[in-house]
């Protein structure tokens, strides 16, 4: 191998979809909720969530042919389930995907769901590498994992590299639960958020946090301080398999996350759409849990534990009837707000045809229905974020 390949500093400009880049004694570690939000909750789950850099790429422009990337990937390790696949890079040029990768080894994160605890064990850097490219100068997107923390280490190439730049697209702000992160999806651009913001020609930002949207004032604010000219937020999954709130709690809370988005973007279309169809959680409410019957066979499931008799408990069917309320009064003086029924993302016809796998999370054919659905409604003729 007679190549030579020179190192580029992974700077800010190279790097999109984060809202932080942390300097870590490797190397740069994307944050997708800046340093004072991550210090206003000690929630292992949010820490690890919002690292995991679901939306965020490595862009560059360069006629290199040949591209490597070390990362310290950190491997997440259910205790009694099967060990999970290594985290998908999907590499992109000029917009088309062309190729993709894994790097083995790095850190490891052993999870155990009986007693809530997280046991990290330190690890080293592994290298991803693209080679046979085309060498004509070209935009290069390299997508990290969506489910799987990467510190970004070193960038090499054997073509000088320079920031991309070009056409202003509209930068959609996107927070939603675990499926907006992209829960069982097959690789970083096939996530639905993805999906969507291809079809629909514009910039992610993806605050898809898994297990982590729960109205907290620190993601509302987050969001208030990030350029955008759409948002959207899906709400609901996550305060009822985390039984977090009662009934008394969810009206002023999701008021008071609104209130805080348009503190900061007072005239932006704001897109509020309830949960997806989910059997075990439309009349049963929080907590939710793993199976544990399933994970004696090796299986990852859900099920819902909570009382259905309870009227100050969330529910799915709940939650959509309070949504569909507020927006309702809400929008009578604000002319940009939105709602959607999540059922017309994902429904009890699409459940019967596309079952979720755990019970919880849509599989990749689910990933990219919802991706087209939201695209076709959001983006279409006469939807929310239809250009004017």
């Amino acid at each position: 191998m007679n190549e030579h390949l020179t190192n580029t500093p992974l700077t800010p400009e190279l790097v999109r979809g984060a809202q932080e880049l942390e300097r870590t004694d490797r190397g740069l570690l994307p944050h997708r909720l800046p340093a004072w939000a991550r210090a206003q909750c000690a929630d292992p789950q949010l820490a690890m969530t919002e690292s995991q850099p679901s939306g965020v790429r490595v862009v560059l422009r360069t006629r290199a042919t040949v591209i490597e990337l070390d990362t310290v990937p950190t491997k997440r390790r259910y205790v009694g389930a099967t060990a999970r696949p290594d985290g998908i890079y999907d590499l992109r040029v000029d917009g088309r995907l062309t190729a993709q990768g894994s790097v083995v080894g790095g850190d490891v994160l052993e999870i155990d769901t009986a007693t809530g605890t997280f046991t990290p064990t330190r690890g080293e850097p592994g290298t991803l590498r693209f080679e046979g490219l085309a060498a004509r100068g070209k935009d290069v997107e390299i997508w990290l994992p969506h489910d799987e923390t990467t510190e970004l280490v070193a960038l090499r190439t054997d073509a000088p590299v320079e920031p991309v730049t070009g056409p202003e697209r509209r930068v959609w702000l996107h927070h939603g639960s675990s499926i907006s992160h992209g829960s069982d999806a097959a690789s970083p651009t096939t996530i639905w958020p993805v999906v969507a913001a291809d079809r629909g020609g514009v910039e992610l930002v993806n605050l898809g946090l898994g297990g982590s949207a729960l109205l907290d004032p620190f993601t509302a604010r987050t969001m208030r301080e990030t350029p955008a000219d759409l948002i959207s937020v899906k709400i609901g999954i996550n305060l009822t398999n985390t039984d977090l709130m009662r009934l008394r709690a969810l009206g002023p809370a999701v008021h008071g996350f609104l209130d805080t988005l348009r503190e900061g973007h007072p005239e932006v279309p704001l897109l509020v759409v309830s949960p997806l169809y989910c059997p075990i959680h439309e009349n049963t409410p929080g907590p939710g849990m793993m199976d544990p019957e399933a994970l004696e066979r090796g299986q990852v499931e859900f099920k819902a534990t909570g009382d259905p008799s309870d009227p100050t408990r969330l529910t799915l069917t709940i939650i959509r009837r309070e949504l569909e309320r507020i927006v309702r009064e809400r929008s009578a003086q604000d002319k940009n707000l939105y709602h959607w029924d999540g059922r017309e993302l994902y429904g009890e016809a699409d459940f019967a045809e596309l079952p979720l796998p755990d019970r919880l999370h849509p599989d990749a054919a689910g990933h990219h229905r919802i991706g087209e659905r939201f695209a076709d409604h959001a983006f279409g003729q006469g939807g929310p974020f239809a250009r004017a």
